[in-house]
């Protein structure tokens, strides 16, 4: 006979738990009734057990409302009911999660008996043994059973007053989280947050929490439960890191904010001043009392325009007996008779001019121009670069101004001869039109020191001598004499009106090797005469302010890559430290910067353009092109700083000339370099980064900094097919 059969014929305990499923072990009394039964008793009210005050219900309403439905329905209502519940209810359902932006289809709505049904078909729809449950705390206690039941565990979260879980330290997107608990046993889970969804978890609790962002990587809070008590110790350095992060992302944007206030001060005192210039006092010229000038032609291997800059020289209308030319030749190539053989053929016209050669180039330009000084007779020198076609009249608008003699200086402004070449041609005359028509006119304006910009202005000869000569330990030499000249009291004269032609670089690769000279040769003279300027006796608070402003302008591309690098980090940031987004807020700053900049050119351009609102949204575009641009040239542009910064000598490499106005002219050349360089290469990887981020972000619906990095993407795109697409065609 059989255990069972003996049992049963006998009446003997049948033991039947031993039969039971293993979930059977977390199955208990109800804990509902128990609470039940405390919430039924009068003396009690209860705000927990879900029982309705059933004293405020209109009883005699719902008694006619119950006749009705039997009555008029008896047949739908008392029969076996439709699965997924009335029709209408479903619409209507569905009409209220419209207004929360969920889209559903009524036949794909479940109407459950009461929330406890509805627990029990999600718990065994999604729960497998082991999962971990987040509830919020205190939970309902129908929901634990039944979470129990099947087998999952369950971890109680805070939560706020709208009722949702209090994350914090969680970036956007899907993320994983790793629960272990005092066994070292992993519970993982995924999830999708947004940005109504991150603050802070909370366990009650002994759980050590890892958090991992499965698209970059580990950042944020990291707490630790021990016993119930919260310790945050994990995520000390990474807080630390992130505070790091934004106080050098605000320092940034401090520093460029500065720099954007002095540009609208200038821009402000050149409006002011535009009446008063239109008033000059008439500037005659005399030839009976012209004093002798000497213009000096600096050359290095120039084989493209060396000709036409002797030519233009050779024109300009002065009385013969007081002007002299000296074509300053270090070119080590062909240059050198071409040069020679131009020379003969202006000398046999009766002019006074000299081929001075050297072979050894000490100094480069400085040192050629240094090299000659024994050799200039006039009393008055005039600089040309090879790139330049002055006027005919140029001395004589420029030379009277020395009558008054605390005037060291006259500079004119540079004008285009390519300007419409190409976008790139016009976006820098956009920006070197600012810089000649607002920054020189404003400074000039207000009594601030201005620089003689190398080329297209006039020395007086006493000038150079009492300043100290031309120096050659900073590739800036005109910048660096410049302001030696000015803290002795010599006074610089900007004449805006004036105007000296120029060509403009036409390839990238030109055009950065023109930049990489101004921007290190600026950072060394703010090595240099940084701390003089500063403690010079005798200057004006102001003088001092603009002055070193003037000089720390290349700096400012530092700062602008590093903020666009920062930026990426900040947005990480952002995600995971809640307690730190205030300090975010400091980007409006970057708005505010960009305002003040708008203004500023805005003001060159127009009286450039002879024309105000009708070309307001085509300046609008060319200004979003040329930030754009000049954003990309950052990367380059800082390591020219830096490289300034650390003292990192360098060869001075002047920018290839072209001789090209239009397109079709273009020839080649053979002194334009290119190749691809590991800055290229860093420009290529900038934009995809830029660009992913942008995207990333637009998904995610955070756009804050999507037209920032837009605008990184498509600069650092332009400058890298630029150069590659050079590379490729040879030019």
């Amino acid at each position: 006979m059989s255990d069972i059969t003996q049992r049963y014929s006998t009446g003997a305990p049948q033991n039947l738990e031993q039969r039971f499923a293993s979930r059977a072990a977390h199955m208990k009394p109800s804990e509902i009734r128990s609470l039940f039964a405390v919430a039924s008793r009068p003396e009690i009210v209860s705000l927990a057990g879900g029982m309705p005050n059933l004293s405020a219900l209109p009883m005699g309403m719902m008694a006619d409302v119950v006749n009705n439905l039997v009555r008029n329905n008896g047949q739908e209502a008392l029969q076996y009911g439709n699965g997924q519940g009335h029709p209408k209810l479903r619409e209507q359902i569905c009409e209220v999660m419209a207004l929360e932006g969920i889209r559903a289809n009524p036949d794909d709505v479940l109407v459950t008996t009461g929330s406890q049904q509805a627990l029990d078909l999600i718990s065994r729809i999604f729960l497998d043994p082991q999962d971990v449950v987040l509830c919020e705390a205190p939970s309902y206690v129908g929901a634990l059973g039944t979470f129990h039941q099947y087998e999952a565990s369950v971890v109680h979260v805070e939560t706020d007053n709208d009722g949702y879980f209090i994350f914090n330290n969680i970036p956007l997107g899907a993320c994983e989280l790793s629960i272990i608990d005092k066994s070292y046993r992993p519970e993982k889970f995924q999830f999708v947050t947004d940005t109504n969804h991150r603050e802070k978890f909370h366990f009650s609790t002994p759980f050590y929490v890892n958090l991992k962002v499965t698209w970059l990587f580990n950042w944020g809070d990291k707490t630790v439960y021990v016993n119930g008590k919260k310790t945050i110790k994990e995520h000390y350095w990474s807080h630390i890191t992130a505070k790091v992060i934004l106080g050098l992302y605000g320092f940034c944007l401090l520093l460029i904010f500065y720099y954007s206030v002095v540009q609208i001060s200038l821009a402000i005192a050149y409006v002011r001043n535009r009446k008063k210039r239109l008033l000059n006092e008439v500037i005659t010229f005399d030839p009976a009392t012209a004093p002798k000038v000497t213009i000096q032609l600096p050359m290095y291997n120039e084989m493209y325009v060396a000709e036409r800059i002797i030519d233009y020289t050779a024109e300009i209308d002065y009385p013969r007996d007081k002007f002299q030319i000296q074509v300053l030749d270090d070119s080590t190539d062909e240059t050198k008779d071409i040069i020679a053989k131009k020379v003969a053929e202006i000398a046999a016209k009766g002019i006074n001019i000299q081929h001075v050669h050297r072979t050894d180039r000490t100094g480069y330009k400085a040192g050629a121009l240094d090299a000659a000084m024994d050799q200039v007779e006039g009393d008055f020198i005039a600089i040309f670069d090879a790139d330049f076609t002055p006027e005919k009249d140029f001395l004589k608008k420029t030379v009277p101004y020395f009558e008054n003699e605390i005037i060291g200086v006259v500079q004119t402004r540079w004008g285009h001869l390519n300007k419409n070449y190409s976008v790139l041609t016009e976006l820098q005359a956009f920006g070197l039109n600012g810089h000649f028509a607002i920054e020189q006119g404003g400074r000039n304006a207000t009594g601030h020191f201005i620089n003689f910009n190398g080329t297209a202005g006039i020395w007086r000869k006493a000038c150079i001598a009492d300043a100290g000569g031309w120096e050659h330990d900073t590739i800036t030499e005109d910048l660096d004499l410049s302001y030696r000249a000015q803290m002795r009291g010599w006074k610089f004269k900007y004449l805006e009106d004036v105007v000296s032609p120029a060509e403009l670089p036409i390839t990238m690769s030109a055009l950065k090797s023109q930049q990489h000279r101004w921007m290190k040769g600026g950072a060394e003279c703010f090595i240099k005469m940084g701390k003089r300027l500063a403690t010079y006796p005798g200057l004006r608070f102001t003088d001092r302010l603009h002055g070193l402003a003037h000089l720390f302008n290349s700096s400012v591309f530092v700062f602008i890559f590093a903020l666009s690098i920062l930026s990426l980090f900040v947005l990480q940031i952002k995600d995971s430290f809640s307690d730190l987004n205030f300090f975010i807020q400091f980007g409006s700053f970057f708005i505010s910067s960009t305002i003040f900049l708008s203004f500023y050119y805005w003001h060159s351009y127009k009286d450039k353009k002879g024309k105000a609102f009708n070309d307001l949204f085509r300046f609008i575009g060319r200004f979003v092109q040329f930030l754009t641009v000049s954003m990309a040239l950052s990367l380059s542009n800082a390591v020219a700083v830096i490289e300034g910064y650390l003292g990192i000598k360098s060869s001075f490499v002047r920018t290839p000339k072209f001789n090209v106005a239009i397109k079709n002219e273009f020839q080649g050349n053979k002194y334009d370099k290119k190749s691809l360089s590991i800055i290229n290469i860093a420009e290529g990887i900038l934009m995809l980064v830029f660009g992913f981020t942008a995207v990333n972000r637009t998904l995610y619906g955070d756009l804050g900094m999507v037209p920032f990095h837009l605008m990184l993407t498509i600069g650092y795109g332009v400058v890298f097919f630029s150069t590659l697409k050079e590379i490729r065609k040879g030019h």
